[in-house]
């Protein structure tokens, strides 16, 4: 499954890319370097269950067992001490990279209720993309009777990309259904 996104980019979207962009070289054309998967728990200070659930569910999520983050620093209004625990997350590249987005983008962004595509304008200035779910439950891998509360997740793509429009331009060849506005 991975091997077929790679190779689709290497046969259709890096000839097309250089094209679009008058590259001359083929290692100008922008690729995907990683992908982040991120979870921020607040309540993960307070109930531990919390903290062990998001670490499956990203596991099972991702194929690849997620870091605990910990707090940097003491926040009094939040109840958070330096070094709680207060997320989890994900790095994935080469093999679990292009599986991931193949099934985010063939699989899971066409499961969310009332989808009209992804917003183009979740780009950082540099050609990397973030994309923030609401739910766990669009992933087919996650029980659904094993879920005990609903949680959303953030992904970041990292290109190579310059440029949003570059990496725009990347990500719309791969498939990733960007809505018009």
């Amino acid at each position: 499954m991975a091997e077929q996104l790679k190779d689709f980019y290497n046969t259709k979207v890096v000839p097309k890319l250089m094209e679009q962009f008058e590259y001359k070289n083929v290692h100008q054309v922008p690729k995907v370097l990683k992908v982040t998967v991120n979870r921020g728990l607040g309540e993960a200070s307070q109930n531990a269950k919390a903290l062990e659930a998001s670490v499956s569910e990203v596991g099972v999520i991702t194929g690849q067992r997620p870091v605990i983050t910990r707090a940097k620093k003491a926040i009094a209004g939040f109840k958070i001490r330096q070094g709680m625990p207060v997320g989890v997350m994900v790095t994935l590249r080469s093999q679990r990279m292009y599986a991931f987005l193949n099934r985010l983008i063939n699989l899971v962004l066409p499961r969310i209720r009332d989808f009209r595509g992804v917003s183009p304008r979740s780009f950082d200035g540099r050609g990397n993309y973030t994309l923030g779910l609401r739910e766990q439950l669009i992933f087919p891998e996650v029980d659904y009777d094993g879920v005990d509360q609903v949680r959303g997740m953030d992904i970041t793509i990292v290109t190579t990309a310059k440029t949003d429009e570059e990496g725009r331009a990347l990500l719309k060849e791969l498939g990733m259904p960007f809505r018009d506005s």
